[in-house]
């Protein structure tokens, strides 16, 4: 008789703690989903004068923000070039260019265009994410509330 009584009550916990679990994955989705909307957001904050060319940053381009314009990746790898084959003057070295500097600076323009892209693609997904949150945070039950 009291294994029964174990083996019922077993039974009777299980749902119980599905439950549970479902509720902890449905908290950590709507804390992972508010994490994204919060950067998002910032994306919004800080790349504000370069959402307006979203559209033509698709990696193969970069935000240039102290002209507030748009550049080609491979026009600018050529002026690069050139600036180091005339040893033309770095202001930021404080001497002539070199194959090393239009590397470097090659190299750190290629990874601004690929952070322009992922903040005009994060910054467009905003609205969705709210959409999904506010739809995940109806289904979640109130606190202390069963289903």
């Amino acid at each position: 008789m009291n294994r029964f009584a174990c083996g019922a009550l077993a039974l009777c916990l299980i749902p119980a703690a599905s439950a549970g679990a479902q509720d902890k994955a449905q908290r950590q989705a709507i804390d992972d989903l508010k994490g994204k909307i919060f950067d998002a957001r910032m994306a919004q904050k800080t790349f504000e004068r370069g959402l307006k060319y979203c559209n033509e940053l698709d990696g193969s381009h970069f935000y240039f923000l102290p002209r507030d314009r748009v550049l080609d990746l491979e026009e600018y790898h050529r002026s690069l070039e050139s600036l180091a084959k005339q040893q033309v003057f770095n202001p930021e070295k404080r001497r002539p260019w070199t194959e090393q500097d239009a590397a470097e600076r090659w190299a750190q323009a290629q990874k601004e265009a690929a952070n322009d892209k992922a903040n005009c693609a994060l910054a467009t997904s905003l609205p969705d994410l709210e959409k999904q949150l506010d739809e995940l945070e109806k289904k979640q039950p109130a606190p202390g509330q069963k289903n």
